[in-house]
């Protein structure tokens, strides 16, 4: 277990490393200048050269990439441009939406899959395991943003049940910033339980036919034991492995979400940065999430120790 741990240890720096060069590579293969860029068509080349200096790009290319390289290792991410603030600042001022959408949109794909992906292994070929899958399917396929601005009409609007946009005022408490998250992490929580349901039905699958599972109801157990107890103990490595993907990619991947919605986060951020050009945002975000991934996948393989006493590394 040890050497496991010191050998994905090993593997996330190597990792971060790579994901380090990547966003350094990316502000210098920009076309032009990239001072200037950030700066916009308006600045003087006094401007420019000003922000050269300050941001190091004055420098050598080996001198440039170990001076950012170590600032991030230590968390020093830069400055972003627009705020003038440090980005671990700007990005932590915007994670906390982010990751209460993530959560409770990962809580409301749980409630819908699981248990219909259980039911419908369970009754294979039937007109729920068939609505089942084309429901699924057709989730996976709709927009998010179509859905969320329908919901936003029929809901928010129409009915007036949730708040259309928006994270709370300045001076909101937790609970009312919460009920503005509802709406969007039912749109995130329909999206990706399609996924999940379909990765619980196909591990059901496979463990409802094994043959300890038959022996299990030769001895007269009670089937809900069977099916919960039994099959889903065992079958639930696969779905703790796509539970831990499915929250990753809404920490990273609610971009259209938060813009639908107007919430300030992290998706909302790298949208903004881009149109600013704030390289520093960008880059910083890059970093965090692809860390973010790299801490998931640990913990998920970790986790698989305490569903399967089985696993071993």
């Amino acid at each position: 277990m040890t050497s496991y741990l010191v050998r994905r240890i090993v593997g996330m720096v190597v990792v971060i490393l790579l994901v380090l060069t990547i966003a350094f590579v990316i502000v210098r293969l920009a076309p032009g200048d990239p001072a200037a860029l950030m700066l916009g068509p308006e600045a003087t080349p006094q401007d420019a050269v000003e922000l050269r200096a300050r941001l190091g790009l004055d420098r050598p290319i080996l001198v440039q990439y170990l001076t950012f390289a170590g600032n991030a290792l230590r968390g020093d991410l830069g400055t972003s441009i627009f705020f003038n603030r440090p980005v671990t600042e700007v990005l932590a001022g915007r994670a906390e939406p982010t990751i209460f959408l993530a959560l409770m949109s990962l809580a409301i794909a749980l409630v819908i899959a699981t248990p219909i992906g259980i039911w419908a292994a369970y009754r294979r070929g039937s007109w729920l395991d068939q609505g089942a899958i084309s429901t699924a399917m057709l989730a996976a396929s709709v927009p998010s943003f179509w859905t969320g601005l329908m919901l936003q009409r029929w809901l928010a609007t129409e009915l007036g049940w949730f708040p259309a946009a928006g994270y709370g005022g300045p001076d909101a408490d937790f609970l009312e910033r919460m009920r503005h998250l509802i709406l969007p992490a039912i749109v995130l929580g329909i999206v990706n339980s399609a996924l999940i349901l379909r990765f619980t039905r196909a591990s059901m699958l496979d463990i409802l036919g094994e043959d300890y599972i038959r022996t299990a109801r030769s001895k007269g157990m009670p089937e809900r034991r069977v099916v919960l107890r039994h099959a889903l103990k065992n079958a639930a490595i696969p779905i703790i492995t796509i539970v831990g993907l499915t929250f990753a990619l809404l920490v990273s991947g609610a971009v259209v979400t938060e813009r639908v919605f107007n919430i300030p986060g992290l998706g909302n951020l790298v949208v903004s940065a881009v149109l600013r050009r704030d390289y520093p945002v960008i880059q910083g975000t890059l970093i965090v999430v692809a860390s973010l991934y790299v801490l998931i996948n640990l913990l998920t393989d970790l986790l698989y120790l305490v569903v399967d006493k089985r696993v071993r590394y």
